[in-house]
């Protein structure tokens, strides 16, 4: 699958500030980029670092008064989908000591308030046949709503509302699999039947001793979402983290398939 993605960014800002952007698909085995373009206006001063768990990359930004970055990159998409159902969970004593911390709480994700909900809403289920029941129940019961979360929002209020946006669906999903002994993290992305279309959040869970994408949505196909990078919740993978108050002008995201 190849994709052509846009993102456009115009904030304006009224003292001078730091930010740090996370806005470039990452690449690595499974992603191909071709033709990337990023401008930042004025010009600004900017580091490139790695992102969490060195997927992807973070820029830091000095910005005066204005920012307007533009990013354009196309992306071949080189996934194999995967039935979640037929995967098997990783014995806990089998996990890379690197993936423990998946299971842990988070800011956004607190799996002891999930320990007697998992367990009785899917019962005997397990390893990935759970993830998908999980994911599907979600995605049925939940109401898509940009009103229904802030900044402040954890998947515990979000499941309590049964609404939220991508990332809610996915920081509920999280605390589930992590309830249940599964590690899961969260994935900032770009997919193209995203609705409205913007910046997209997933979750990845730990099965069979590899990560594998699950969209809670069900706006986005594992084949098809780009990954920016990845974190225990959204604190880590935030598109823009401002140490100043940053106020938005535009922001445009397209992510179309190229036949």
């Amino acid at each position: 699958m190849r994709l052509s993605i846009l993102a456009h960014l115009i904030y304006t800002s009224a003292q001078p500030c730091d930010l740090l952007l996370q806005i470039e698909a990452a690449q690595d085995t499974d992603q191909r980029l071709r033709g990337t373009k990023f401008r930042i206006s004025p010009d600004a001063e900017t580091s490139i670092l790695c992102g969490e768990e060195q997927v992807g990359t973070r820029r830091w930004v000095r910005v005066a008064d204005e920012l307007d970055c533009l990013y354009q990159t196309q992306v071949v998409v080189d996934r194999h989908s995967v039935e979640l159902a037929d995967l098997s969970a990783t014995q806990l004593r089998q996990l890379p000591s690197e993936v423990i911390k998946f299971l842990m709480p988070s800011r956004y994700c607190h799996p002891e308030n999930f320990l007697n909900t998992v367990p009785a809403l899917f019962g005997d289920h397990s390893g990935g046949q759970l993830v998908a029941a999980m994911s599907a129940w979600i995605k049925d019961r939940f109401t898509y709503d940009n009103l229904a979360s802030h900044g402040s929002t954890t998947a515990t209020d979000s499941f309590g509302a049964r609404a939220g946006v991508c990332r809610d669906y996915a920081h509920v999903l999280i605390s589930m699999a992590r309830a249940v002994g599964i590690p899961a993290r969260f994935v900032s992305a770009y997919a193209p039947d995203v609705t409205p279309q913007d910046f997209h959040a997933v979750a990845e869970v730990y099965l069979e001793g590899k990560w594998h994408l699950v969209d809670p949505t069900g706006m986005a196909k594992a084949t098809e979402i780009v990954r920016i990078g990845v974190g225990r919740d959204a604190a880590d993978v935030s598109f823009m983290t401002s140490y100043g108050k940053m106020v938005l002008k535009k922001q445009a995201i397209d992510v179309s398939r190229i036949e």
